[in-house]
Parts: structure tokens; C-alpha cells; sequence
């Protein structure tokens, strides 16, 4: 730990930031669909036992992808700055314990609120990204106390909202992790074994293996095959309650497609010197490579993100590498002008994700509902693009007044 790397990282890669921001436009336009009818099937998730992957299926692991691409960087750049591996640890335990609290308030509310709590899930929402705002906003790194006291009452106010918290059946507030929770419990898996680890490609492949080994053996083959997985312990038993209790692996998607993204990123920048038509030769190799993976798979799982199986990894990795591929080729071409619109999501990140419950909150305590003609076929679809271009908006405009969650 806290060697200098034998990679640059000091270049800031674009293509990053234009994947993460192209990602989150995409999870925000595909989670408005719920205020719409006549979806195409395409655009939406799966059923639980279908063979079938949607864009809705695509966004997640491709999140979870870039997250892993942005480890290396962030990592190595503390390093860069002459910080020490502990407290690169420490900044990494930090991360993860605001992504579990943050995922937490929001997978609570999802079946939202008793109707005996004492505010509505309009005013939880709003008080909730409140206190987001308040405890982790990138403020001034000049000393003031008055920073101090803000993040106090951001504490206060999310402290209030666990204690009063009750479910539509009368439940407490619960150690739900939810999708920001997921991704941080994969985030500290695999940034603790790059600590360890750092560039070294011949440790981080092994270790990708094993969780996508984890993936094959945990996953549910098709009917053809069974039904069951290779690792059919009968319940419960050590080896789940390890993976689930103490690792929170589960099985294993989160950690391989985000150790996928590390190990990408890892290739990108050693051969961030390499000419275009080379670059592009190798990445469609990947690619193909994949998707081969995903079809001899398929005969024996079928393609599903519920069920997390080697065939929707494979592919999602497929699907990855070819999408950084063409945002590089474009950042090399200097033809990525008409992606600004949506640059805030990819630089700040976090915030954007959390501007969607302010607008449904204000819509629910508004009582402020869609026309019909707004919210079917193709209108529908267009209305929830355009949802996701203002948030997008609202994220650049609160930027600007100093609001960006920074963890």
C-alpha cells in the first residue's frame, strides 16, 4: 500500500465521466416509467423467470461497471496526493457507510409510509434529501463552524425520520440497502482488494474469476438443466450465510461486474497510448469474446438480471466494453459537444440521483397528476426523457448554487 503506481492516472479519462453521466440519464429515464402506461417490452425489466434482458436490465450493471472503472483512479490519485493507505482505508469505509444510510432511507420508503406517521412520504422525501444534502454536500475546505453545524442538523434530521419511520404495517425503519446499498457493498469489496492489490492485473483477473465463479455456481440453471443451481445446499448453511451475512456477496453479480470494470479500467489506462483502429480491434475482440461467453451460457441459464446468471453478466460485460469504447472513440474525436446536456450526471453523480425524490415529493403533496394524453405510447416516453433532462437541469442549476453530494 501507497507505492507509486506504475500507471498514470493523473489524466482525468472523459470517457468515464460521459459513460457514468449517459448511465444515470438512463436509470433516471427508465425509473419514471412507473407514471406511464403501454411501455415496449424492450425498455423494460424482465419477469423474474423470463429469458429476456431489457434496457431497464442494462443500466444497473453498467453502473455498476463504471463504478469499478472510477476505482483505480480515485485510489491511486490519493496516492498521487502522498496520502497513506490507512487513510485510504478509512476514506473507503466512509464512502461505503453513506451509500448503505443513504440506500437504506430510500429502500424503506419504497413501500412508503403508515398512515398513522406523523408527515407524509412527500415530506419524508424532502426532509431525506435535506439531511443528504446537509451531512455529505461538498462544502468550502476553509475551517468554518458554521459547515459543522449544518452537517449536525443533517444528522438531526435523518436521526428524527429512523426513530418515527413506520411502514404501511406498522414496521420500523429496517436494514434495507437497496440499490445505493448494493453498490456500496461491492464498492468496498473491491476497493479493499485494490488496495491490497493496486495494478497488479495477475491478482485482479484471479480474483474476477472467483466471483463470476460465484455467479455460475449460485445462479438457477434453466429448466432444461433442473431448475436449481450447481450449489444447491439445502438452507441454511455456512456458505450462504457467509456470502449473504458477512461479505453481503449475495451472488456475486455486484462484486464481478464491478471487479469487471476495475480490471477494464486497468487495461484502458496501460494502453491509453495505443492507436484507435488498435484499440478498437481489441475492444471488438472483447466484445465478441463475451458475447460467446453469453451464448454458450444461455444453454444452460437463461438471461436474467433477477436472477443474476452468467448469461446476463457475460452479455452486460459485452455491452459495456463496447459502449466505453465508442465514448472514447467519440472523446478522441472531439465529437461529444452535443453530449454536454448531460454532463452534470456524470460529475455529480450522487446529487442527480436524489433530485427525482424532490420532484416526486412535490408532486405528491401537490396532489399534481400527468393529462392521460401524456402518459401512454410514445408521448409517455417522451415525457419521462424529458423528465430525466430536467433533473439532469436541476442537478447542473443546484450545482451551480454550491449543492453536490460529495462522499
Amino acid at each position: 500500500m501507497g507505492t507509486t503506481s506504475s500507471l498514470d492516472f493523473g489524466r482525468r479519462n472523459t470517457g468515464i465521466d460521459l459513460f457514468r453521466a449517459l448511465t444515470m440519464f438512463v436509470m433516471i429515464f427508465v425509473n419514471d416509467f412507473w407514471k406511464i402506461h403501454d411501455v415496449p417490452h424492450w425498455l423494460e425489466h424482465a419477469a423474474g423467470r423470463e429469458d429476456f434482458m431489457g434496457l431497464a436490465d442494462v443500466v444497473y450493471p453498467c453502473f455498476l461497471f463504471v463504478v469499478g472503472m472510477s476505482i483505480p483512479f480515485a485510489i491511486e490519485r490519493r496516492y498521487g496526493k502522498g496520502l497513506s493507505g490507512e487513510s485510504t482505508i478509512g476514506h473507503i469505509l466512509s464512502r461505503t457507510l453513506a451509500l448503505l444510510v443513504m440506500g437504506a432511507f430510500i429502500s424503506n420508503s419504497e413501500a412508503r409510509l403508515s398512515p398513522d406517521s406523523p408527515y407524509p412520504i412527500g415530506v419524508y422525501w424532502i426532509l431525506m434529501v435535506a439531511g443528504f444534502i446537509l451531512v455529505w454536500n461538498q462544502y468550502p475546505k476553509r475551517e468554518d463552524h458554521l459547515f459543522t453545524v449544518m452537517k449536525a442538523i443533517g444528522v438531526l434530521i435523518l436521526g428524527y425520520l429512523a426513530i418515527t419511520f413506520r411502514n404501511p404495517d406498522g414496521g420500523v425503519f429496517a436494514a434495507r440497502w437497496g440499490i445505493l446499498g448494493s453498490i456500496g457493498w461491492s464498492y468496498l469489496i473491491c476497493a479493499m482488494v485494490y488496495v491490497f492489490t493496486r495494478d497488479r492485473l495477475k491478482y485482479l483477473i484471479p480474483v474476477l474469476v472467483s466471483f463470476v465463479l460465484v455467479c455460475i455456481l449460485g445462479a438457477r440453471m434453466n429448466e432444461l438443466h433442473g431448475g436449481e443451481s450447481l450449489l444447491n445446499l439445502p438452507r441454511p448453511n455456512f456458505y450462504n450465510d457467509f456470502m449473504n451475512g458477512v461479505l453481503h456477496l449475495g451472488g456475486g453479480s455486484a462484486a464481478a461486474l464491478t471487479m469487471g470494470g476495475v480490471v477494464f479500467s486497468l487495461l484502458v489506462t496501460k494502453y491509453a497510448d495505443m492507436s484507435a483502429s488498435r484499440k478498437l480491434l481489441w475492444s471488438a475482440g472483447a466484445v465478441a469474446v463475451f458475447c460467446v461467453l453469453g451464448v454458450v451460457a444461455r444453454q444452460f441459464w437463461i438471461l436474467s438480471k433477477i436472477g443474476a446468471t452468467p448469461t446476463w453478466i457475460f452479455f452486460i460485460f459485452a455491452i459495456a466494453v463496447g459502449l466505453y469504447t465508442l465514448l472514447d472513440l467519440l472523446v478522441r474525436r472531439g465529437w461529444t459537444g452535443w453530449m454536454r446536456i448531460i454532463a452534470p450526471a456524470g460529475t455529480a453523480t450522487l446529487t442527480c440521483y436524489l433530485m427525482p425524490y424532490l420532484a416526486y415529493a412535490f408532486s405528491s403533496i401537490s396532489g399534481a397528476t400527468l393529462p392521460d394524453v401524456l402518459t401512454y405510447g410514445v408521448v409517455g416516453i417522451l415525457n419521462c426523457l424529458c423528465f430525466a433532462l430536467f433533473i439532469i437541469g436541476v442537478t447542473w442549476a443546484v450545482g451551480r448554487m454550491g449543492i453536490k453530494l460529495k462522499i
